[in-house]
């Protein structure tokens, strides 16, 4: 078993990346969650976990339970360790500093050595309390850290990008979107409204082959240059000006889908017109592919489903005060 400590303060959004790169999880209290397997090089690429660590122990959230738990605790290994202690959130109100002196010494009891700097191991230790969904939920999992995600995101802001237009999407959430649509090594996954091409760039830093489409020829010149600057020379990416609701692709030819629909107060297209352009991308998404993920100002689950596609999740993600994104998960289940 593995216990995961999410990122955001949204766990429903972070639980659905997760499930990607993992078998069997649970949230269990705020901020994390349990896992029967994971997959370690695709941990590394989620946006909203922070870390995978091989559970030792699950207990009370409080410093007294966790020494308990971790003198009761079995250990196959041996070695120098550093413990890291987090209260999540800042809810359960625990001193991490004391956490980490008083488990470190039980470890040392133990015959451990502790290297804070270069340790051979590291004992993480995640206190949580509040609400997951209607129950309260107060936890403190125990566990060998196994891998971190890789947090670089902040490298790639879309202003630093050669070819930029604002409100591009932010790379954490470009991330996170494309890991939901399907994206891995050997994945393709298609933007058929790629604007600035950072869907794309994500799914492509994942590994996968990425295919772009805009109808404006501008935003494809921009896409090219984006992921010819910033993607690897062996990473198979192709932009083409096309119209979302008339692919130029094969059925069947891609993983997943996935594109920021225009927003209605944003867009030059008429509010009757952009409901056609929105079922009809859906529509040839559903015909090359059996998932996507479509973010938009408003809900079109009623044209998702219309098109042919079962809606397992919708999150309303707020931007800022006056933008809400709305995520949609679909699959052809």
């Amino acid at each position: 078993m593995y216990c995961l400590e999410l990122a955001g303060d949204e766990d429903g959004f972070a639980v659905c990346e997760a499930k990607t790169a993992t078998s069997s999880l649970k949230s269990v209290a705020p901020g994390v969650a349990t896992a029967r397997g994971i997959v370690p090089e695709r941990v590394q690429t989620l946006a909203y976990t922070h870390s995978a660590s091989e559970l030792v122990a699950s207990c009370e959230p409080t410093i007294s339970a966790a020494e308990l738990a971790v003198e009761a605790a079995t250990f196959d290994r041996s070695g120098s360790v550093a413990v890291r202690a987090r209260d999540i959130r800042s809810q359960t109100g625990v001193s991490t500093q004391a956490a980490e002196r008083r488990i470190g010494s039980v470890l040392v009891d133990r015959g451990f050595s502790v290297d804070l700097e270069n340790p051979d191991h590291e004992l993480r230790v995640l206190f949580s309390s509040g609400n997951v969904g209607d129950n309260h939920c107060e936890r403190c999992l125990i566990g060998w850290l196994a891998v971190e995600s890789r947090r670089d995101f902040g490298q790639r802001r879309p202003t630093d990008r050669p070819f930029f237009q604002p409100g591009s999407m932010d790379p954490l959430d470009a991330r996170a979107l494309v890991n939901i649509a399907g994206a891995k090594p050997a994945a393709t996954i298609v933007d058929p409204m790629c604007g600035t091409g950072g869907l794309l760039l994500e799914a492509g830093l994942v590994g996968s082959s990425v295919v772009g489409l805009d109808a404006q020829q501008k935003m494809v010149r921009g896409s090219r240059t984006n992921l010819e600057a910033l993607l690897d020379d062996s990473t198979d990416a192709e932009c083409i000006h096309g119209d979302a609701t008339a692919l130029p692709l094969a059925d069947g030819c891609a993983t997943g889908v996935v594109f920021d629909a225009p927003y209605g107060r944003q867009s030059k297209i008429a509010r009757h017109e952009l409901a056609d352009l929105v079922e009809g991308a859906l529509s040839e998404a559903r015909r090359i592919a059996d998932r996507a993920v479509v973010v938009a100002d408003r809900s079109w689950a009623k044209r998702a489903k219309a098109a042919g596609w079962t809606v397992e999740k919708r999150f309303e993600r707020r931007v800022h005060r006056t933008l809400v994104r709305h995520v949609h998960v679909l699959s052809a289940e």
